[in-house]
């Protein structure tokens, strides 16, 4: 199986979903190993470095690709499998930066209020331990936090020639923000343009659900994926699987609309799985579903709703059928292949929190 390494120079980033070229053409069937530079471009080094004076605003979030794949057309479903992600650096950055946050006054909730204090904390990386150290900034207060590496990041071209900034979350993915975007995941993208084009970005040494003040532990990361491609049956909003839930995502404002678009995909995936009328799979997912807020602070809000596979019969997946001529065992599943020989790096089991 190629295995392909790339991390870019600084001027090869890009800073949307569409409207770039690609840097490479990559067949189905590849494994990438990709370096990328953490949201703020690198420019938070010390607490001494604030948002304000460093960090460009149309230069964040560098994404890394975007790669076009063979043979993939409009309609089809980009599969990426999450096979490792590994913190690239040894200590991570994260910032309250003025009118951005879900508790500050932005430029779309305005309010009277000044803004909060422009502050940026530094979190040093322990590998030994797998950790994140917390330091408070006005008291001696420190609090070691494990490593839960995520991407940010992950999203194909959007429809109809669209360019949309990597700080978007939509459709095509994009800045969902969720911790379910993890090693072990499978991410399914619906492809809108010829080659789908899709790049990754904005690593996440960890992050709380909804990243409050705006920022996570942003780190530069280092991501082993498996590129696959289902022809047709593009979802019409991102899908998520592991190995215990299938998920669905959804972005929008109000954040109830995000939950309403992720509620139906769920609902449909549902119905589609177990062979359900939609009633009963909306009546069914009523009753199992969780819902976990990825962020609440983007241009759009993303929400995730998932159901425990635990749950409900086993099944094989309704992208599975679609993949041509493959037998039941590989279909929509991890492939059997070198890189997934054995459990990705940075996953921690429950409730331990120990490696594996």
């Amino acid at each position: 199986m190629d295995v392909i390494e790339y991390t870019p120079t600084r001027d090869e980033y890009t800073y949307t979903f569409g409207g770039v070229a690609s840097a490479m053409r990559v067949r189905p069937g590849t494994g990438l190993r990709l370096w990328s530079e953490d949201a703020f471009n690198g420019v938070l080094r010390s607490i001494d470095d604030l948002s304000s004076a460093n960090v460009d605003l149309r230069f964040v979030n560098p994404q890394t690709g975007p790669f076009y794949v063979e043979g993939a057309e409009p309609g089809d479903t980009l599969v990426l499998h999450l096979v490792a992600l590994e913190p690239a650096r040894d200590w991570g950055a994260s910032a309250a930066i003025p009118f951005f946050g879900g508790m500050t006054s932005t430029d779309r909730v305005v309010t009277l209020q000044e803004p909060l204090p422009d502050t940026t904390w530094i979190y040093e990386l322990d590998r030994d331990r797998g950790t994140v150290g917390f330091a408070a900034r006005h008291s001696d207060h420190r609090i070691e936090l494990p490593i839960e590496p995520m991407l940010g990041t992950v999203g194909v071209a959007p429809a109809g020639g669209e360019v949309r900034s990597s700080l978007v979350p939509d459709r095509f993915g994009g800045n969902m923000d969720t911790p379910q975007m993890r090693a072990g995941s499978t991410v399914f993208l619906g492809v809108n343009v010829e080659g789908a084009v899709f790049s990754i970005g904005d690593g996440h040494y960890r992050q709380g659900e909804g990243e409050a003040c705006g920022t996570a532990v942003e780190g530069a990361m280092t991501t082993t994926l498996i590129v696959e491609l289902i022809k047709g049956g593009a979802p019409g909003w991102p899908r998520i699987e592991d190995d215990t839930h299938w998920m669905t995502v959804g972005s929008s404002r109000p954040m109830e609309d995000s939950w309403r678009i992720a509620n139906a995909e769920l609902v449909h995936w549902v119905g589609e799985l177990l062979g359900l009328h939609t009633m009963d799979a909306y009546q069914l997912c009523s009753q199992i579903a969780e819902v976990p807020v990825a962020n609440v602070v983007d241009a759009n809000y993303s929400v995730v709703v998932k159901a425990a596979k635990a749950l409900l019969p086993a099944r094989e997946p309704a992208h599975s059928e679609r993949f041509e001529g493959r037998p039941a065992t590989q279909r929509h599943a991890l492939p059997t292949h070198p890189l997934h020989e054995r459990p990705p790096p940075w996953i921690f089991s429950s409730p331990a929190n120990e490696f594996w």
